[in-house]
C-alpha cells in the first residue's frame, strides 16, 4: 500500500509539469485531492493496511497531501504572475513618445456672442438678472400691456401649458418682475430662451432673447439711441450706418425698430436684406406709462426705456451665417469655427 502512495505522488507530480493553465491545475487538485480524488480513495482504504503499518501509511499520506497541496499552490502563483507581468508588458507606456493631444472644448458660439453683449452693456452699468422659463400669461403678457383678446398677441404663437401657464415668448416678464422688487433706478439685461411654435431657416422654436431696460429720472429717447448706437457699432465696428424706425409695441410708446447697413452687400441689395440694402437688428422704445402703473412706479415721476434683440439673429449677421438650425445641429465642422 505504500508503494501505492508513492507511485500516486510520482504520477502526480509528472501531470503537473504538463500542467499550464489554472483551469488545469482545479482540474488536477480536484483528481487527486478531492473528496472521491484518488489520495483520499487511498487514504480511506487504510483498514487493508496491517496494524503495524497504519501509523506510517497514515503519516506519508497526509505528508504527500502537503506536498501536492503545496505544489499546485506554486503553480498558480506562478501563473499569476505570468498572466500580470504580461499584462504589464502589454499595458506598457513609452514615456519617450510624443504626447497625445487632448481635444478642448469652446463656448457655443451662441454663449460667445450672448457674453460680448453682456460685457458691452456691463461697461454701460447694466446688470445682468435671470428670471424663470415657464411664465405666468399676467407676467408674459398682460402686465407689458397685452391684454386677453389683444391683437398684439397675434405677433407672437405661444407655447400654452395651461390656460394661464406657457413657455415664456420674450425675456419682457423678468423686467416686470425686476420693477416690482426695486425702486428706481433701474438698469437691467435680461438674457435666456425663449418659446414660439416657429421653425423654418430664420426660426426655430427655442431661441436666445437678450432685453434691455433703464428707468430713473429723466431718461429719454436720446439716451435710448445713443446706447444701442454704442452698442451696436462695438458689434459690428465703429464705420456700421444704422437708422431708427417708427414701429410698435404693446409695452414701449413711441416705438422703434433698428436696422444697421447690409453687412453682406455693404448696403448694395442682395438676398439676404431683400434688396432693401438695411437688416433689422432689434426692437426698442420708451417703456409705456401703463406698464409703470403696472410695477407701481409714478409715470409722472420716472421715465425709461426698453429694446429686445435676437442673439441668434446678432451671431448670423456677426458669421455671416444663413440658416439658424446650424446652431442646434451639434455639428462639429460648423461649431469648431469659432
Amino acid at each position: 500500500m505504500r508503494d501505492a502512495l508513492e507511485e500516486l505522488l510520482r504520477r502526480a507530480e509528472e501531470e503537473l509539469r504538463h500542467v499550464s493553465t489554472a483551469e488545469g491545475l482545479a482540474e488536477l487538485r480536484t483528481r487527486y485531492l478531492g473528496r472521491k480524488g484518488l489520495l483520499t480513495t487511498l487514504l480511506r482504504n487504510i483498514g487493508q493496511v496491517p496494524p503495524g503499518e497504519r501509523p506510517l501509511f497514515g503519516k506519508r499520506g497526509n505528508e504527500i497531501k502537503e506536498i501536492l497541496t503545496g505544489r499546485i499552490e506554486a503553480a498558480l502563483a506562478s501563473l499569476s504572475a505570468a498572466a500580470e507581468e504580461a499584462r504589464l508588458r502589454s499595458e506598457r507606456i513609452d514615456v519617450t513618445l510624443p504626447g497625445r493631444p487632448l481635444p478642448f472644448g469652446r463656448l457655443h458660439p451662441i454663449t460667445q456672442v450672448c457674453d460680448e453683449i453682456c460685457a458691452i452693456f456691463s461697461r454701460l452699468g447694466f446688470t445682468v438678472v435671470e428670471g424663470p422659463e415657464v411664465e405666468t400669461d399676467y407676467y408674459n403678457f398682460e402686465a407689458l400691456n397685452i391684454p386677453k383678446d389683444h391683437p398684439a398677441r397675434d405677433m407672437q404663437d405661444t407655447f400654452y401649458i395651461e390656460d394661464n401657464i406657457c413657455l415664456r415668448t420674450h425675456t419682457s416678464p423678468v423686467q416686470i418682475r425686476t420693477m416690482e422688487r426695486m425702486k428706481p433706478p433701474v438698469r437691467i439685461l435680461s438674457p435666456g430662451r425663449v418659446y414660439r411654435p416657429d421653425s423654418d431657416v430664420s426660426h426655430t422654436p427655442m431661441f436666445h432673447q437678450i432685453e434691455g431696460l433703464m428707468v430713473d429720472k429723466g431718461v429719454t429717447f436720446g439716451d435710448l439711441k445713443g446706447i444701442l448706437t454704442y452698442f451696436l457699432r462695438r458689434v459690428f465696428g465703429e464705420g456700421i450706418d444704422l437708422r431708427f424706425r417708427p414701429s410698435f409695441f404693446p409695452f414701449t410708446e413711441p416705438s422703434a425698430e433698428v436696422d444697421i447697413r447690409c453687412v453682406m452687400c455693404g448696403g448694395g441689395g442682395c438676398r439676404v436684406c431683400g434688396q432693401s440694402g438695411w437688416l433689422e437688428v432689434l426692437g426698442s422704445g420708451m417703456v409705456d406709462p401703463a406698464v409703470f402703473a403696472n410695477v407701481g412706479y409714478d409715470p409722472e415721476e420716472v421715465t425709461g426705456f426698453a429694446f429686445g434683440l435676437g442673439i441668434e439673429r446678432i451671431a448670423m449677421l456677426k458669421y455671416g451665417i444663413s440658416d439658424i438650425r446650424q446652431f442646434f445641429e451639434n455639428d462639429r465642422r460648423f461649431l469648431d469655427q469659432f
